[in-house]
């Protein structure tokens, strides 16, 4: 086990490493989407991406969320096999989301020798995402 400490060094450690082994201005939070982000997450289960779509206002977020089901076949036939939707995405604060997102699980970010094979998936997988929202972008703001 880890201390808190340990645990809060060791993440920071992961992500300056990752952003340093991919130099890249992602999109992440630059959607000119109001709540609708892209996002890297790591813990000591699992690793993934997601496009989460927080807008307070339901009716906005049904209609994104229904416009990126629209291209569902798209997304999974051609850049993200392995995506999931959810609707209905509860985060650990409670707040009801919805999210698209890839995940890879055996992976911990206490153990750095899953660190490698994590920050190129998480690389791969983001530039997967990034170069389908791009492709579809004008759609999905419209």
């Amino acid at each position: 086990m880890f201390s808190r400490e340990e645990s809060r060094k060791l993440r920071e450690e992961f992500w300056i490493s990752f952003g340093k082994s991919f130099p890249r201005k992602w999109i992440l939070y630059n959607t000119k989407i109001k709540d609708f982000s892209f996002k890297f997450y790591f813990d000591t289960k699992k690793a993934a991406v997601s496009l989460d779509i927080e807008d307070s206002n339901l009716e906005n977020r049904i209609n994104h969320y229904e416009k990126l089901e629209s291209l569902k076949s798209i997304l999974i036939d051609e850049y993200l096999p392995d995506a999931i939707y959810e609707d209905i995405h509860y985060l650990e604060s409670g707040k009801e989301i919805s999210r698209i997102y890839v995940e890879l699980t055996g992976v911990s970010i206490h153990n750095k020798n899953t660190w490698q094979q994590t920050m190129e998936y998480l690389n791969n997988q983001m530039i997967q995402f990034e170069t389908f929202w791009y492709e579809y972008e004008d759609f999905i703001k419209g």
